[in-house]
């Protein structure tokens, strides 16, 4: 077990991030890859070192946002990534601690400056209700829209909103970057709750959205690259409570999530949107081994993957 687990590591380069990059060093590094940049790893709990659940996606001249937690927007500007440059956002559920930034998101990259300054339409797609919850944010920020288009002579283009609600299948195709919904399993009364594949240049990257134990997340994840898989961990004696019970119901343990990897075997798997419940990462990679041996990273906040061959992994700079 343990040459498995040196070798599967040896496959990944891992090395620090420098904080904000600049358009002509991203592209650079990219190159023909996809780049993962986890910008929340949280959970519905504040947490000033684990925002809202939030993945940033790009490729081509897609720059494509994944749920819009808690913070999105604070995530975004420490990546270097303008507000503006946002070519799509993609809801996997609409729980609260997945869409609570959109607002800030929305109203914010209207607004002149170099992290804003949008002129075009706000493209979002989601589960059935993602229309509906847009249309009623539109309604909620109406008197905003109007002093700022009146005062600020904003352009009316750069806060409309283009919503679709989706099912599972292709939603979104550009400029040779797919993205694929599927189905996944959060509970009896979570539906609908989707993940997402997204393929480009021969490579992919599925995340996982929150889900139970998933068949259907396996067959979608067949053959990519990079899995990015939510997590909750919780004693025994924690199981105990009611609160925690509920809640290790709607989610994948680490023993499950290990199944999920080693039927997927992708080149990488990740951890996000991680419950710990106070428990440590390293209890979390312990009880993940006793059903996967692969390359496994526990993800943090501004962690940026490039999805090659050998996936590589940035840690995010300090947030302390």
């Amino acid at each position: 077990m343990r040459a498995l687990i040196l070798l599967a590591i040896a496959t990944i380069v891992v090395v620090p991030s420098h904080g904000n990059q600049d358009a002509a060093t991203r592209t650079s590094a990219a190159g023909e890859a996809l780049r993962v940049t986890l910008l929340g790893t949280g959970t519905p709990g504040p947490s000033i070192d684990r925002f809202g659940p939030s993945i940033l996606v790009e490729a081509a001249t897609e720059t494509l946002l994944f749920d819009a937690g808690r913070g999105a927007t604070i995530r975004l500007t420490q990546a270097g990534i303008s507000l503006r440059r946002i070519t799509a956002t993609f809801l996997t559920h609409l729980h609260s601690d997945h869409v609570n930034g959109l607002a800030d998101l929305w109203l914010t990259g209207w607004i002149p400056g170099s992290f804003g300054g949008r002129t075009t339409p706000f493209r979002i797609f989601g589960p059935t209700g993602t229309r509906e919850m847009m249309s009623h944010l539109e309604q909620a920020h109406a008197a905003d829209i109007r002093i700022r288009t009146v005062d600020e002579k904003l352009p009316v283009d750069g806060i409309a909103i283009r919503a679709t609600d989706v099912t599972e299948g292709v939603v979104y195709e550009q400029h040779g970057v797919r993205v694929v919904a599927f189905d996944v399993d959060h509970g009896e009364h979570i539906k609908p709750a989707l993940g997402y594949r997204i393929d480009y240049g021969g490579h992919a990257v599925l995340l996982s959205g929150d889900t139970r134990y998933s068949q259907n997340l396996i067959k979608y994840a067949s053959g990519v690259d990079v899995l990015v898989h939510e997590v909750m961990l919780a004693t025994t004696q924690q199981l105990a409570s009611p609160s925690v019970a509920a809640g290790m119901a709607h989610h994948t343990s680490p023993e499950q999530a290990g199944e999920v990897f080693a039927a997927v075997k992708p080149r990488l798997a990740v951890y996000s949107h991680l419950a710990l419940f106070g428990n440590s990462t390293n209890e979390l990679i312990r009880r993940t081994r006793t059903t996967y041996a692969g390359p496994l990273e526990v993800g943090e906040d501004l962690m940026q993957i490039d999805v090659t061959t050998s996936p590589v992994v940035r840690r995010g700079q300090s947030l302390r």
